[in-house]
């Protein structure tokens, strides 16, 4: 019977761990950016601890700039209040970096034991951190991404080659896109995962930072300066997975279960088997969550982008009624065309051009028989012109006689 009510224990435990870690937390007093406009009070942003050296960074609606593009050796730093208390944890982190083509300047994100430890720091400057860096910079004439671990015993500051202290690093031409570049960092009871773009720059099964930290951005400018601007910063926790754990530990000391594992039964097997495939399932069901958050991310990206474009809305609307009325009036004409019949209206105006013609072309044979019937006939003129000429040579002949008849004058 008691062996009965353990193994029912088990499976409810594992069933109610299936169930939690589907379950995801946005830890909002970490966060930032997460809604369209910037949710900050003056200078400050709630929940976080914003600090600099030679300048403080500047809160706009939509963005942070850390770092000014001029002048140069500023540095920003924005660092959560809250700590973290679970072990995996999910980080998507929106920023723009511009500058000259050799601009300088680094930008950091942070999970550590100690905001105080770190401060305004880049990796190059930090003392003795316990916890996580992921540094974006330029370094040995290539622009990347890098990551670094530190138990608090390491001093990077005079380590004199920190380079050489990464556990894992990409390629990443990050300056002067125009775009914010989208920067996510994943830990899962499986890996630990950084992904650029929705790219997978590094990932490890190695890595595992254990919980209770805060997260922290900041960001150096150099002589020539790059500006480093900060769009967006959301954490997300998955609880259920801190609880699997715990639950996994108590079952392991409960008095008198070491009783039942030293003589495993048919019914236990069957346990642990079901305990294996739940384990899968919700191991599967992470990696889903993960993608979906990614996919959700973009697709608010996408929407927040689309609202921008379409910023005139009003006078599209404008433009939508007038459409709808004009298509309202042809429809109407073409009901009105198509409901009546124009046959006898067609008929009269045949029958009234018929008469007009018909009219016109009496009118015309009747002026032209006038016209022709009341001019002067043409023998009339013939003869007339011929008695003229007639007229003309007797008076010459005339003319001639009389001249010859006439005395000749002898001087």
């Amino acid at each position: 019977m008691a062996q009965s009510l353990s193994a029912g224990k088990t499976v409810l435990w594992a069933l109610i761990s299936a169930t939690l870690s589907h379950a995801s937390s946005v830890m909002e007093r970490s966060s930032f950016g997460n809604g369209r406009r910037m949710s900050h009070v003056g200078n400050g942003l709630p929940g976080w601890t914003v600090s600099g050296s030679g300048f403080l960074p500047e809160m706009l609606s939509d963005r942070i700039i850390l770092t000014p593009p001029y002048p140069g050796n500023k540095r920003g730093a924005l660092w959560a209040e809250d700590i973290i208390p679970d072990s995996e944890w999910h980080v998507a982190f929106d920023f723009r970096a511009n500058g000259e083509e050799r601009s300088g300047g680094n930008i950091q994100l942070w999970y550590v034991k100690q905001a105080s430890a770190v401060g305004t720091s880049s990796i190059y400057t930090v003392g003795k951190f316990d916890g996580l860096a992921i540094t974006i910079d330029t370094h040995g004439g290539r622009a990347g991404i890098r990551g670094f671990l530190n138990d608090g015993t390491t001093d990077y500051k005079g380590s004199g080659n920190v380079d050489a202290l990464a556990f894992g690093h990409c390629d990443y031409q990050y300056r002067n896109l125009g775009r914010p570049s989208k920067l996510q960092v994943k830990q899962s009871s499986r890996e630990f995962e950084v992904l650029i773009d929705g790219n997978t720059c590094f990932k490890t099964p190695k890595v595992f930072i254990p919980p209770g930290n805060v997260f922290g951005i900041t960001a150096a400018s150099a002589e020539s300066p790059d500006s480093f601007e900060a769009f967006r910063f959301v954490a997300t926790t998955y609880p259920g997975n801190n609880q699997q754990q715990e639950r996994r530990q108590e079952s392991q000391h409960r008095p008198g279960q070491a009783n039942y594992d030293k003589a495993p039964t048919g019914s236990n097997v069957d346990i642990k088997d079901l305990q294996d495939r739940l384990q899968a399932i919700s191991s599967t069901t992470n990696k889903l969550i993960d993608e979906l958050h990614a996919l959700s991310a973009t697709s608010d990206d996408r929407l927040k982008e689309i609202i921008r474009m379409v910023s005139h809305r009003d006078q599209v609307s404008s433009v939508d009624q007038r459409l709808q009325r004009v298509e309202r009036m042809v429809e109407s004409m073409q009901r009105e065309i198509e409901g009546k019949d124009y046959h006898h209206q067609f008929r009269q105006l045949q029958d009234l051009l018929h008469n007009s013609h018909s009219g016109l072309l009496d009118t015309l044979h009747d002026s032209s028989h006038r016209i022709i019937s009341a001019a002067p006939r043409m023998g009339f003129f013939i003869v007339l012109i011929i008695a003229v000429q007639l007229l003309l040579a007797v008076a010459y002949v005339v003319y001639k006689k009389r001249r010859a008849s006439m005395p000749k004058k002898f001087l």
